[in-house]
């Protein structure tokens, strides 16, 4: 789910003078390095670091606890960035929480949880967890997760709301997804086939089935034939019949039976507790570079995962959101087809992918791995308006002895590209970009001004630290390597990172 798909851990998917401690310049070998690069190298002459004594439990207390009323997470890069942790820890400090697309979060006790629909607050007895309008919602999953909860002595019972509005996703849908994938052949976009674009796309025609028309039995099997007609007609590998349809009915009903509890006009129940003062965290699903709208078209989700799906996700208005605090991993990965900038290939991407474990949580499937896209993230931190960020798996690039950051885009004749572009083709062009401009420099260079609408990236390159920083808790505890990397990245997008995790553990968190 994304931000329409926000859900509320106390919401829905909402919302310094920087260091110069390094010396920049030009590595010279352009055909043994396939890559635009700047050596970046440790300043002998950075400030001591007197304020360690203030990285103290008690200031990230003090860092949480200043956060505003309705506070938000959201993801900055293709998902998977580890959202679920920082709401777990935040969600200890306020009175409501959201829900993602598949999260692994761990408990006080070191325990692995794999949620999909439940909000990561339902590990904290005292969070209310809700589930927004924006998010739809697989019953079959969702009872699975709180029966793998109940069952690990985690109490859901008059913890969960489920906003009425929200739209019911069938089995149908995942079948749905996989034909058209299907369909798409070569042209796959790498969907999670969980039904997800299915169901939006039954929401977005207005046939969809809402939450509240479990209430109405008696016009529910009309709805559900109209849908299952719809799905019937469109693909043909899709077979339908009336036994399916009582199938789908008498479980539906049981579903409802079970589901009343949890169901309630959560737009209500969020703008009372607003004006009642309580702490609402959103967490939103997926990530900004995912959104419909703002994300690399059509390798995309379905709804609006950047803050402006915020509101709509839950049914607040724009003037009651306040901080946001966007996720980036301390390099990028992304599941699935569509453009991939930074993308690293064979050893060095195998190894960050087994380092940091990158293996989706909802569907196992292996991630593509590269550096950390500073373009990418500057322009999510422009739509999304971030006070500040949580960078996390910072400890996973402790394997390199030599880090890379791709700092900016430029045409092949040297001219800036100042924002993250929205034509697809200009991004796919930076795959192929080293293979051709080494042909130009070995056999045509008096050709370069043909391909001067071919773009690359530019790289800075760090020193790693190659040191286990996994039980380090104090930020001038880190090598200055790792402080300088975690700097420069501030420097870059002009937002202050004041988490920063290194490590699964929900304790591995340095407030910076």
């Amino acid at each position: 789910m994304s931000f329409s798909s926000f859900t509320t851990f106390d919401s829905n998917p909402l919302s310094t003078p920087w260091s110069k401690g390094f010396v920049t310049h030009l590595r010279p070998r352009l055909l043994s390095r396939p890559r635009n690069v700047v050596v970046c190298s440790v300043n002998p002459h950075a400030a001591s670091p007197s304020l360690a004594v203030a990285q103290s439990a008690s200031q990230g207390l003090s860092r949480i606890e200043s956060l505003s009323q309705v506070s938000g997470v959201l993801g900055c890069q293709w998902g998977d960035e580890g959202k679920g942790k920082l709401v777990d820890i935040l969600a200890q400090h306020f009175d409501i929480g959201g829900a993602n697309a598949g999260h692994t979060i761990y408990n006080s006790e070191g325990k692995k949880f794999a949620l999909h629909l439940v909000p990561s607050g339902i590990l904290n007895e005292d969070t209310l967890c809700v589930i927004g309008n924006g998010v739809v919602v697989h019953l079959p999953g969702l009872f699975k997760e709180i029966d793998g909860l109940e069952s690990n002595g985690v109490s859901c019972k008059g913890r969960i709301l489920i906003s009425d509005r929200a739209h019911l996703l069938f089995d149908f849908h995942q079948v749905v997804d996989g034909l058209r994938e299907a369909e798409l052949a070569k042209s796959l976009i790498g969907t999670t086939k969980r039904g997800i674009g299915p169901c939006y796309t039954s929401k977005v025609v207005r046939n969809g089935i809402r939450v509240s028309d479990l209430r109405h039995m008696d016009t529910f099997p009309q709805k559900l034939d109209v849908l299952l007609s719809d799905a019937a007609s469109r693909f043909r590998g899709f077979n339908y019949g009336p036994d399916m349809l009582r199938e789908e009915v008498e479980k539906y009903k049981r579903y409802a039976e079970r589901l009343e509890p949890f169901v309630a006009d959560t737009v209500l129940v969020m703008n009372e507790a607003i004006s009642h003062k309580k702490k609402i965290l959103v967490e939103g699903g997926q990530a900004t570079m995912l959104d419909i709208d703002f994300g690399t078209y059509p390798f995309v989700t379905s709804s609006s995962p950047s803050a402006g799906g915020i509101c709509t996700g839950l049914g607040i208005a724009p003037r009651v959101v306040g901080d946001l605090v966007g996720v980036v991993k301390a390099y990028t990965t992304r599941v699935g087809s569509g453009p991939f900038p930074t993308e690293l290939s064979g050893k060095e991407g195998d190894l960050l992918r087994f380092a940091g474990q990158e293996f989706g949580t909802t569907t196992g499937r292996p991630r593509r791995c590269g550096w950390l896209d500073i373009v990418a993230l500057k322009y999510s931190c422009q739509i999304n308006g971030f006070s500040s960020l949580n960078l996390t798996k910072l400890d996973v690039l402790s394997e390199f002895s030599e880090i890379q950051l791709g700092v900016c885009y430029k045409h092949i004749d040297g001219r800036l590209i100042k924002s993250f572009p929205g034509d697809l083709r200009h991004l796919e062009e930076l795959k192929a970009r080293w293979k051709l401009l080494v042909m130009l420099v070995v056999f045509h260079l008096t050709m370069l001004h043909h391909y001067t609408h071919l773009i690359q990236v530019e790289y800075e390159v760090f020193p790693g630290w190659k040191s286990d920083i996994s039980s380090i808790r104090n930020y001038f505890d880190l090598p200055k390597a790792a402080r300088q990397y975690v700097e420069r990245i501030e420097e870059l997008v002009d937002v202050p990172i004041h988490y920063i995790g290194v490590g699964p553990g929900r304790d591995a968190l340095i407030f910076k």
